[in-house]
């Protein structure tokens, strides 16, 4: 993302749509490093802050994880969301609710396997 110096300044929306559609297109692939924000916002003429904001969107999207001192990062899409470090909090509680609610069907699974046995066994529902 270049400018001109007639240029209008981008938004925090239109850097995002740029970095979504790279990472899309594969301009940057699982576990590269985005642009440094401070230098991508001097690059650009804008604010810290609306380089900030965009990161924060991609982020918010699960597209990309935040390590502190570290930079910014294309997420692996491999790798559940929410299980590595930098991962959007968000992300991280609904990672842990998935898996709640994961292993609750698999224990009503297995207990309709028994029942079904059970009925198939003697052609008739178990007493309660």
């Amino acid at each position: 993302m270049e400018l001109s110096p007639d240029a209008p300044k981008p938004t925090a929306k239109e850097i995002a749509a740029k970095f979504r559609e790279d990472i899309a297109n594969e301009v940057y692939g699982p576990g590269d490093r985005l642009p440094a924000a401070r230098g991508l916002a001097k690059q650009l003429g804008v604010q810290l802050m609306t380089v900030q904001s965009a990161y924060g969107q991609l982020r918010s999207e699960g597209l990309v994880i935040t390590q502190q001192g570290r930079g910014t990062f294309v997420r692996d899409p491999a790798v559940p969301l929410g299980t590595e470090s930098g991962s959007s909090p968000a992300f991280t509680a609904l990672a842990s609710e998935l898996s709640t609610i994961h292993e609750t069907l698999r224990q009503l699974g297995d207990r309709l396997d028994r029942l079904e046995r059970l009925v198939e066994g003697n052609g008739t529902p178990p007493a309660q």
